[in-house]
């Protein structure tokens, strides 16, 4: 058997779509590899419900690689530092060329990544990282940007290959748990899960996308929930991306379609974004780790454990930031406007550090993408200088996005039996109340951790004061020419000299 072609697997867990493993196909016997990391999932921002997710469409990959093998199974799976398992496998069978897509992960992978390089180089391996998802390495000026992921999104699918030939070489059992972490109600992995989800979506599930997306009562069924499925590479970003654009094609001369076309475009709109979070990170690694503007680096420096745990847990005594915690927890899942609540109330009405939250709610994600999280991270704590300050009014958002409480009773079962004229403040009932209904406040359900309107005032007030300075805003024009987007179909971020300070009252 001549040397092998290795096509290895991390964010990328699909047979269509793939360039590294159809380009490996073509070129002879080849291996399809996944290396279980251990350290990897050792890793803070790492946990078992993301795993689980991993290993459920690791399994559906082996049975795909299988079949195009002519085998019950496909995949072959090392565990242990990835440099050591490359290592062995060239020292038993020879390596011709290592083949993935490049990989826009946490601080970890980068350094990975970047050692794997090294030995490649050291045993004249050759190495081939094909760029995904728009993305592009090294990239200077954010001049265009845009056009090119245009350009990306339009080029054909990559075929499936017809056919493998994977050497019969033993493959070791993937871990049934990487740590304790229970997570009854997250979603399930697997292409074909992704692939129905999708059809779902763009058949009829979108028609309440634009109206449903920011209340958790609704969010569940009017997302796609596509999100996990793309983190992982179960579902290629120009598949999702094609695939939604043939919709609006059906659609767009339809004259009743008006609501379908407008929710449409909005998704359409957010896969656009998305890629341009996560070219943030390729090209500021350093956000998972430093504020991208330094007017709060001596602020929130220290957690209060009492503070932090209360939030971390569900129990701020905040009946709709409880409840929104708790559905994390069980699901692995909340809508963008709840986790954009979530970190801002913990950032600003708590004042706790911006990493050891984004830490906290990177565990709880499913669907955790680095280069999605951390930029979201700093846009809602307050660190990036160029983006609004979002300081939610807590008890507005529960009475807006849960008017009748039934989402609170549903997640904040203390509550169950609370009146609806009280249950987005239940703290404000009278106590003769509160003991018939049984849920006496400090007792069965915790007082408020901090007065919330006081709260916001106190950090809008550190706010302006610390990127209110002639130093802090020429910083802030300095990230917004470095980092912003821009083409010449769609404008540039708005330049603000301060952050814009939006009140969600």
């Amino acid at each position: 058997m001549p040397p092998l072609q290795v096509v290895w697997f991390k964010r990328d867990l699909r047979v269509v779509e793939h360039a590294p493993l159809y380009e490996a196909s073509q070129r002879g016997w080849m291996l399809p590899l996944y290396i279980f990391e251990p350290e990897l999932w050792r890793q803070p921002d790492a946990s078992n419900r993301q795993w689980r997710f991993v290993a459920q469409c690791l399994q559906e990959l082996d049975c795909e690689l299988g079949r195009l093998s002519g085998r019950e199974r496909g995949l072959i799976v090392r565990s242990g530092d990835a440099v050591q398992v490359l290592e062995q496998i060239h020292q038993a069978h020879g390596i011709a060329a290592l083949w993935a897509h490049q990989e826009v992960g946490n601080g970890w992978t980068f350094q990975r990544d970047k050692a794997v390089r090294r030995w490649a180089k050291a045993r004249s391996v050759p190495f081939y990282e094909i760029p995904q998802e728009g993305i592009i390495r090294g990239l200077k000026s954010r001049e265009g940007w845009r056009d090119h992921w245009e350009a990306e999104m339009r080029q054909p699918l990559v075929p499936k290959p017809e056919s493998l030939q994977i050497p019969p070489l033993r493959s070791e059992n993937l871990p049934v748990a990487v740590s304790e972490d229970d997570c009854p109600d997250a979603q399930l992995g697997g292409r074909s899960r992704g692939l129905a989800l999708l059809r779902s979506f763009l058949s009829h599930r979108m028609r309440g996308y634009a109206r449903g997306l920011s209340s958790p009562l609704t969010a569940p069924s009017a997302c796609s929930r596509l999100s996990p499925y793309l983190a992982y590479g179960v579902l290629s970003l120009r598949e999702v991306v094609q695939a939604t654009r043939r919709r609006i094609e059906q659609v767009q001369d339809d004259p009743n379609a008006g609501g379908v076309l407008r929710s449409l475009q909005a998704f359409e709109s957010r896969l656009s974004w998305r890629s341009h979070f996560i070219q943030r990170l390729e090209s500021l690694p350093q956000i998972e780790f430093e504020p991208m503007h330094p007017a709060l680096a001596n602020e929130r420096t220290e957690v209060d454990p009492v503070l932090f745990e209360a939030w971390a847990q569900g129990r701020t005594g905040y009946p709709f930031v409880d409840a929104c915690m708790r559905m994390l927890h069980a699901t692995g899942w909340i809508n963008f406007r709840m986790r954009a609540m979530l970190t801002a109330f913990a950032c600003y009405h708590l004042w706790q550090p911006w990493r050891e939250v984004g830490l906290h709610l990177a565990r709880l994600y499913v669907d955790y993408e680095p280069g999605i999280h951390w930029s979201q991270i700093q846009m809602q704590s307050g660190c990036t200088g160029i983006s609004a300050f979002r300081i939610y009014n807590v008890v507005k958002q529960s009475y807006d996005q849960d008017p009748t409480g039934a989402f609170i009773r549903r997640w904040v079962p203390e509550l169950k039996r609370v009146p609806g004229a009280w249950i987005h403040e239940p703290y404000r009932m009278p106590l003769e109340m509160q003991r018939e209904c049984g849920c006496v406040i400090g007792v069965a359900y915790p007082t408020p951790i901090v007065e919330h309107e006081v709260a916001a005032r106190v950090a809008r007030q550190k706010l302006h004061a610390a990127y209110g300075t002639p130093e802090a805003k020429a910083i802030s024009e300095e990230i917004l020419k470095r980092h912003s987007s821009r083409s010449r179909r769609e404008p540039r971020e708005p330049a603000k000299r301060t952050p814009q300070l939006e009140l969600f009252e």
